[in-house]
């Protein structure tokens, strides 16, 4: 079947169709479209429009507040929390973020915390709101329990994703947004719509073996990426993202959807820091060594973190986006009229 080529401007308001034809309000429906779409944007398929089928799932559950209002507090001078009151996550970044940055750049370092929402997109789009206002940035959620750890073998931990981000001075920022699991889960999905096996180091089976079937990997459980050390790194995100704001474990998390199959709800949390105010009167010099570092990657022939996502940016802002045909027909059946 021949890809249906759209603008992402046309994407943008199919997915706006999608979500709120079947009942999510428009604010919650426009900025989870914007992240679904930068997913798209940047041929990162796992958290694209795909990931649009899930959402709907997750709306018609009845597991979500389909017009939650957001709830910001001013905690302290380093600290702001959003209570997203059971919606989707990208709205309540939204409006938590801009004090976060305020806050970073007051007092050199502070973070937000979401609370009690359901999150189902990418890490980097949020960080690279951050970078464009000169502000470095860590962001760390859980998920359902579906990865096990290192010398285990049942789901324990969530794919538990990390994402960086560094502003510099022309060009691109350095971001990287990476699971702690060996792949997203998403990638796993992906292997079972289109009926392809998957390398067998990515999961195990129900019995703890290694498997290349994305059906008996998604009843099993994921690996974590280089093994005790990808482990490790989940467990902080676990804590971090979980007990230290108040919020569920993935295992939790996995309890409190009883079975529906829908996105997790759970914690976020971001630690923005301000490079300006922590270099102080050095601060040119700092930046000036980032660059070499970034050079020293390069000029050996290594690629920097997102560099294909922001080539294929840049294709799709000129071309367009291909989606194939079969997903483009699910995501027009899926809007309810």
């Amino acid at each position: 079947m021949v890809d249906v080529v759209l603008s992402l401007d046309q994407l943008h308001a199919l997915a706006v169709n999608v979500l709120t034809s079947n009942g999510l309000g428009a604010p919650h429906a426009q900025a989870m479209a914007k992240m679904l779409v930068a997913g798209q944007r940047d041929d990162c398929q796992s958290h694209g429009v795909w990931r649009l089928i899930g959402c709907v799932k997750t709306l018609r559950s009845g597991k979500l507040n389909l017009d939650a209002k957001p709830s910001v507090q001013d905690i302290s001078p380093a600290l702001v929390k959003v209570d997203a009151q059971y919606g989707f996550s990208p709205l309540a970044f939204e409006l938590g973020s801009q004090m976060l940055v305020e806050k970073a750049k007051r007092t050199g370092i502070a973070a937000l915390a979401i609370n009690n929402c359901f999150h189902f997109s990418a890490l980097w789009p949020e960080i690279e709101v951050l970078t464009d206002q000169g502000i470095s940035a860590l962001a760390m959620v859980p998920s359902h329990s579906c990865v096990a750890p290192a010398g285990g073998t049942k789901p324990l931990f969530g794919t538990n994703p990390i994402a960086f981000g560094w502003p510099r001075p022309d060009g691109m920022p350095f971001v990287f947004d990476m699971a702690t699991s060996r792949i997203a889960r998403g990638d796993i999905e992906l292997h079972q719509r289109s009926g392809s096996k998957i390398p067998n180091d990515w999961a195990i089976d129900e019995d703890g073996q290694p498997t290349d079937d994305p059906e008996r990997a998604l009843k099993g459980a994921m690996l974590t990426f280089g093994g005790y050390k990808g482990s490790a790194l989940s467990a902080m995100v676990e804590l971090l993202a979980g007990p230290l704001i108040g919020d569920m474990l993935s295992r939790k998390s996995l309890e409190f959807d009883d079975g529906a199959g829908v996105a997790p709800c759970h914690g976020e949390l971001i630690i923005a820091f301000n490079p300006s105010l922590f270099g102080g009167t050095d601060f040119v010099e700092n930046s000036h060594r980032a660059e070499a570092l970034f050079a020293g990657i390069v000029d050996q022939g290594a690629r920097l973190p997102s560099q294909r996502r922001f080539e294929a940016r840049k294709r799709s802002v000129e071309h367009g986006v291909a989606l194939p045909a079969k997903l483009h027909a699910d995501l027009l059946n899926l809007i309810e009229t």
